[in-house]
């Protein structure tokens, strides 16, 4: 048993079955099961339960999973580190933002982000999926509430949902004032398909819950702040969709004594533990971070050192 097989076993277990890690390691699945028994054979043991569409370590496998993870780890910390001498940053930081938060917020610090950090090579993905962090992706921004136990979960701050809509349609049609007359104006929300919307409404210590029929649904939020805009109808959205016209007085809000909620309450910056993060990755974080809750990181900067 060598270093290249614990690696070997290290991308089969990440993938989660042998045609992802084989594209990963630009080898055959063929080649990749091959290599696979072999280091069975050699260890004695079956290192990994094989289904049609997954593979999952037996308690053997994981605890060499872990052994090959930290020599992975080490043999690309030194990369690295040779690859740095004498150079500015570089490497490859894939991330996956929220179609809607991405877009509007995000999109002006990652490229100030890319003129600060030329040599990187930022992989930008925009998707609302709240599963896993992908194999490709070493950060994931999302809305949820509560984070999975399976990744490391940084907090970016609260999530704000506001019920508003256009000067124009309230002049027209007027605001609703209760969570009943918000359910029966034509509503202007995010979806998610084959499910019934629901909207939690917290009223001090009261929770209530409104079922959601919403006349206009979309993943993406530019969209739905176009339909806000349009006076289409009440947006349900987070304050970041119309914050800047909010301050200018085109859109306006109602049922502000209630906090709502559709997705979760919170942003979280997500990432895999086991996972070695290089010094591009780690900078692009502490980036991520310094820019959602800018005065927490002012504050840690004070703070003296450990």
């Amino acid at each position: 048993m060598d270093s290249q097989s614990l690696t070997l076993l290290v991308e089969i277990i990440d993938s989660g079955n042998l045609s992802q890690a084989a594209r990963k390691l630009k080898m055959t699945r063929a080649n990749v099961s091959y290599h696979l028994t072999q280091l069975e054979k050699s260890a004695g043991v079956q290192l990994v339960k094989r289904t049609t569409r997954r593979v999952e370590p037996t308690e053997i496998g994981l605890r060499l999973y872990e052994h090959g993870r930290n020599i992975h780890n080490e043999m690309l910390a030194a990369r690295e580190a040779i690859t740095a001498l004498g150079q500015s940053l570089q490497g490859r930081v894939g991330i996956s933002v929220p179609s809607g938060y991405g877009q509007i917020v995000m999109s002006e610090w990652l490229i100030e982000f890319k003129r600060l950090y030329p040599g990187i090579v930022l992989d930008v993905l925009f998707e609302n999926r709240a599963d896993n962090l992908r194999d490709d992706m070493d950060i994931m921004i999302r809305v949820i509430q509560e984070p999975p136990l399976s990744l490391v979960a940084r907090s970016l701050g609260t999530v704000r949902y506001l019920a508003c809509a256009s000067r124009e349609y309230a002049q027209t049609h007027g605001l609703p004032q209760t969570l009943h007359a918000l359910r029966a104006s034509p509503l202007i929300t995010a979806g998610v398909t084959g499910r019934q919307l629901r909207l939690a409404a917290y009223l001090g210590a009261e929770r209530h819950e409104v079922m959601l029929e919403p006349t206009m649904i979309s993943e993406h939020f530019p969209f739905l702040r176009d339909g806000i805009l349009a006076g289409l109808g009440v947006g349900l959205v987070p304050d970041y969709v119309v914050q800047d016209k909010l301050a200018t007085g085109e859109v306006l809000t109602t049922l502000d004594e209630y906090r709502l909620s559709i997705f979760g309450t919170h942003m979280y910056l997500l990432y895999l533990p086991n996972r070695h993060q290089t010094k591009s990755v780690r900078t692009c974080i502490d980036f991520l971070l310094a820019k959602a809750q800018p005065e927490e990181a002012s504050q840690a900067a004070k703070l003296p050192p450990p």
